[in-house]
C-alpha cells in the first residue's frame, strides 16, 4: 500500500503522526493476511513497532506485509514501511518496522485454522526462527504471569 503523506496527517512541525503510519501498517497487515488465508483476520497484536525515520508531509511511503510464520488459527505478518522524498535523491529508507500477529476468523468471528507457511528461502526461515523464539517466550512470560496471580490469589 502507498501513500503520499499530506498535512491532515501531520503535527504542526510537519512530521506525520505516527498513529497514521500505525493505520497505514495495520491495513497492510490486514491486507497480507486476508490474502494469505483467503477469508477474514483481525488484528490481535503488534509486536516490536520500531520507528527508524521520521515520516513527513509530502513523503511517499510505501507499506509492504509479508507472512513470516502461522500457527494454528493466527499468523505474524513482518510489516515495513519506506518513505522516501522526491524531491531530493537518495531512493527509499526503511522508516518503520513490525511484527503483527492476525487471527483468522470465521463468520461467527471465532478463530478458524489457516493454511500452514512453509518457509524456503534463508532469509525466511530465519525470520520463521526469530519470530518462533519470540512467541516462545511471550508464551512462557504469560504462564509464569498466571501462575504468580494464582500464587497471590491463593494466599489471601
Amino acid at each position: 500500500m502507498s501513500s503520499v503523506m499530506m498535512p491532515s496527517q501531520a503535527n504542526h512541525y510537519g512530521n506525520v503522526h505516527g498513529g497514521e503510519i500505525m493505520k497505514l501498517m495495520d491495513s497492510t497487515a490486514g491486507a497480507t493476511a486476508v490474502k494469505f488465508v483467503r477469508g477474514d483476520c483481525v488484528t490481535a497484536r503488534v509486536d516490536e513497532l520500531q520507528f527508524h525515520l521520521p515520516v513527513h508531509i509530502g513523503d511517499f511511503v510505501v507499506s509492504t506485509g509479508r507472512v513470516v510464520y502461522t500457527g494454528t488459527t493466527s499468523l505474524e505478518i513482518y510489516v515495513t514501511v519506506e518513505v522516501e522524498d522526491f524531491r531530493r535523491a537518495g531512493g527509499p529508507q526503511l522508516a518503520l518496522d513490525a511484527y503483527f500477529t492476525m487471527v483468522a476468523v470465521d463468520a461467527d468471528d471465532r478463530p478458524t485454522a489457516v493454511p500452514p507457511f512453509d518457509p524456503q528461502t534463508p532469509d525466511e526461515k530465519a525470520q520463521w526462527e526469530l519470530v518462533h523464539a519470540r512467541r516462545e517466550a511471550s508464551r512462557q512470560r504469560r504462564v509464569r504471569q498466571r501462575e504468580k496471580a494464582a500464587a497471590e490469589n491463593s494466599g489471601s
